[in-house]
């Protein structure tokens, strides 16, 4: 049995409180007992909770788990990890995903991989637009790699994180697993949700020629206690303005269409999706009441959260210098994952109050 001398959020209630809620999920948790569990991309949202979510788990189950979080950068990783770090149920290493072999991977990693979360993926917008082979390149090879070493594991359970970009443009009332729509080929920020296809693609192929359990979480956008300090997407920027009572400015008209989730409800999916979910399958992780515009989501903050002591302005400039993705037009449908059992705990009103808890804790 691990030794454990630290809770997992000391210092912030609010995911210490949702940390726990996880770990007293009605999940069959015992399926883990000790086993050691990859949770690539470490240092982003959905990584870096994940890696805590399975150090609370352990320590109120006792389940004797190993959680090992793959990282580029060890210096954000000590920044992220800063009261765990001496556990001894908790291992960092440090590897990038495009650059190592799965081969040496397997050398560099302690011990045998039981399950795998694949969350590593380049997330920015921006990022997506200036350096789209390097995007490209994070999600084939890396990915193709983590597939490598969850065969080289004999791997138990391996869980894809997808977004739902790879939805594109479809002409559905509400989106489910099967349907799949336009996307733009020739417009270079596709490079994200084409990707995240031929990923989910691959992974399908290693199940079919390798037997690789592989389950594939298409995620909402996800906010919420837990979010990095660096972080500034649209949900950071108006929790931001809403605490420091500065207007809400959006680059674009606001038109395009939000699925969200909660970061606590998150993390419940994508352990039911692990423990629960059928292999071979995709699931979406969305709160269905939550579907929103950008514009009206804004218009909430500043309305509700604030109380009308802020206002929305529009300031769009000519060309789309931020990297943006086009106006999307789709509600997803969560069925799926609640025919497993999955139920969301936490609106988009209560998602931000938690939010900005957490921000100002």
């Amino acid at each position: 049995m691990y030794r454990i001398d630290s809770i997992e959020s000391p210092d912030n209630g609010i995911l210490q409180e949702d940390l726990d809620s996880i770990a007293a999920a009605d999940l069959p948790y015992e399926q883990l007992r000790g086993n050691s569990i990859l949770v690539t991309g470490a240092t982003g949202l959905i990584g870096s909770l994940l890696v805590k979510s399975l150090l609370c788990i352990n320590r109120t189950n006792h389940l004797d788990l190993h959680v090992i979080g793959l990282v580029r950068n060890t210096e954000k990783a000590k920044e992220i990890y800063k009261d765990i770090l001496g556990r001894e149920d908790f291992h960092l290493v440090k590897a990038d995903v495009t650059a190592a072999a799965a081969g040496h991977l397997n050398a560099v990693i302690p011990e045998q991989i039981d399950y795998l979360f694949h969350c590593a993926a380049v997330t920015t917008s921006k990022l997506m637009v200036e350096k789209p082979v390097e995007t490209i390149d994070a999600a084939i090879i890396g990915t193709k790699n983590m597939l490598e070493l969850a065969r080289l594991s004999g791997c138990k359970g391996f869980v894809y994180i997808s977004s739902m970009e790879v939805y594109g443009s479809v002409d559905s009332p509400k989106v489910t697993e099967d349907q799949l729509g336009y996307i733009d080929v020739l417009r270079v920020r596709s490079n994200y949700p084409e990707t995240k296809r031929m990923c989910e693609n691959m992974c399908i192929a290693y199940m079919a020629e390798y037997g690789i359990p592989v389950k594939i979480a298409r995620l909402a956008q996800t906010f919420g206690a837990g979010i990095l300090p660096w972080e500034n997407r649209v949900f950071a920027q108006f929790a931001r303005a809403a605490m420091t009572g500065t207007d809400i400015v959006l680059h674009t008209k606001g038109l395009s269409e939000g699925n969200y989730c909660y970061t606590a409800d998150c993390m419940r999916g994508l352990l039911m999706i692990l423990l629960q979910g059928k292999a071979g399958e995709a699931y979406n992780v969305v709160n269905e009441e939550t579907h929103t515009t950008i514009a009206d989501m804004a218009r909430m903050v500043a309305e509700e959260i604030t109380n009308g002591r802020i206002q929305v302005r529009f300031d769009i400039p000519e060309t789309n210098t931020f990297g943006y993705a086009a106006d999307t037009h789709l509600k997803l449908s969560g069925a799926k994952l609640m025919s497993l059992g999955w139920e969301p705990q936490y609106g988009l009103r209560e998602a931000y109050e938690r939010l900005i808890l957490f921000m100002q804790d």
